[in-house]
């Protein structure tokens, strides 16, 4: 992050704008939106600069810059097309220690500014750090289309509301809970359609009828997908966003966590090979435990929570407990790091059915259905196999499969960091022997590998290696 996002109140103090040209009366004009006090200094005076003169009250002095013009004000803006007017507008703001923005030359600013989008009280700013800000308002104008000028009008509903809130409701997370009723209700929904009135009026009714108990709470076990944070379902990030505690396994990468809300409580419970943070029963009493505080817990769970992912076994828990949760399907890891590497798991000339296995069983051993396994025309994914990787090529071949069947290892997929590796039973071991294979991994074994050279469309940097 090369820029801190900072919002600075600029009501009542002193702005100085160096250039009075367009792009000056744009900057203007925002500081004056902020009931900043403008000063400008510049030797020509545009067209916009005057027309916001005359209707605003600015100080104007038509005038060279010099040094001696730099003295107690809160932010300067340089705006002129002369760079070294710009440079020393800069280097006098600098020794000064006050904030200096030079228009299109990010390396002489100390603030810079956003793309905006007002919805006062409520603000939103987006910012490239100045490498593009073409494209930060390219997406400016996509926020504007989703965040309707209505929830200014919500917010300043909400500040009327705040302190008679607090009064009455103790608990800040009971708070929280309360204010998230009324933002995604009944409330909001007659903000939206213009109706004020009834609006407070269901809120006051909101108010009155809360009791100052501590809430139920619940669970939402999430499948966080194979690991691309922009594969998480919308639901899945909602629920994330309103969670109180966010529990979490090694699985979930931590561009997903950065969803979260910012506040939650993270607690980490992520199981490695003979190194588990806590045993799979503590985790089914701690959602539970969590949820009895009153909580709303996220479970977030790498892939789907139904697929080798012992969600089964958490819910039977808090079902047992009479608490309530949701599960929330996720991408699991067969679907999405097949689609990424370019292996469709069917095809109709290579396979007619697939079959899901976990390669690291309760007593670590890999004692599958072999036989099964080894029949022609289908393709098998293998789940936490990389360990066990060289005895079940053996098992496999031990049991009809050839040796030349294709067969494929696919390290941290759908990430920047996957890797796709690709052999045959007989080769493979040979082939990952000399790679640092890094969890979580993937093995998909069948036809249907011989076709990732041909559809590999994901480029991720990482090379591929074929047999």
């Amino acid at each position: 992050m090369d820029y801190f996002p900072i919002f600075v109140k600029l009501t009542g103090q002193s702005c100085l704008v160096v250039g009075a040209g367009d792009i000056a009366a744009r900057k203007i004009d925002l500081l004056l939106r902020a009931g900043a006090q403008i000063t400008v200094i510049a030797q020509e005076i545009g067209t916009a600069v005057a027309a916001l003169q005359a209707q605003q009250a600015i100080t104007v002095l038509k005038k060279a810059f010099d040094v001696e013009d730099v003295h107690d004000y809160r932010l300067v803006v340089s705006a002129t097309d002369d760079l070294a007017t710009n440079q020393l507008v800069a280097q006098t703001a600098h020794e000064r220690h006050i904030l200096v923005n030079v228009v299109d030359n990010p390396q002489l600013c100390s603030f810079i500014f956003p793309a905006i989008i007002d919805r006062s009280p409520i603000v939103a700013a987006i910012s490239s750090g100045g490498v593009a800000p073409v494209l930060a308002r390219l997406l400016r104008a996509k926020m504007e289309t989703v965040i309707s000028p209505a929830y200014g009008q919500l917010a300043a509903l909400a500040e009327r509301f705040r302190n008679p809130v607090k009064q009455q409701i103790k608990q800040p997370q009971q708070r929280r809970v309360f204010w998230e009723r009324v933002f995604q209700g009944s409330v909001a929904e007659l903000v939206f359609a213009g109706n004020q009135k009834a609006a407070e009026s269901q809120l006051q009714k909101l108010l009155a009828d809360n009791q100052d108990s501590t809430p139920c709470g619940e669970v939402y076990l999430i499948g966080a997908g194979p690991g691309a944070a922009d594969l998480l379902t919308f639901r899945a990030l909602r629920l994330m966003q309103q969670a109180d505690v966010v529990v979490y396994d090694r699985l979930v990468s931590l561009e997903i966590l950065d969803l979260a809300r910012r506040d939650s409580e993270k607690i980490y419970v992520g199981k490695q090979r003979q190194n588990h943070a806590l045993p799979q029963e503590s985790i089914n009493e701690l959602l539970a435990n969590l949820a009895r505080q009153g909580k709303r817990v996220a479970r977030v769970k790498g892939g789907d929570p139904f697929i080798f992912g012992r969600g089964g076994e958490e819910i039977e828990t808090l079902m047992q407990q009479g608490i309530h949760f949701q599960v929330v399907p996720g991408i699991t890891a067969a679907s999405g790091c097949a689609s990424y590497a370019g292996i469709p798991l069917t095809h109709r000339d290579h396979a007619q059915s697939c079959t899901f296995v976990t390669g690291h069983l309760k007593d670590d051993s890999v004692n599958l259905n072999w036989t099964q396994l080894a029949a022609p025309n289908q393709t098998v994914v293998i789940y936490m196999g990389s360990v066990g990787l060289d005895k079940i090529c053996q098992a496999l071949m031990a049991h009809g499969s050839p040796e030349d069947l294709p067969i494929a290892l696919i390290q941290q997929g759908t990430t920047i960091n996957q890797k796709v590796i690709t052999g045959t039973l007989a080769t493979i071991s040979a082939l990952i022997a000399n790679q640092h294979i890094k969890a979580p991994t993937l093995i998909i074994i069948g036809t249907v590998v011989t076709l990732h050279n041909q559809l590999a469309w994901f480029s991720s940097g990482q090379s591929v290696q074929n047999d």
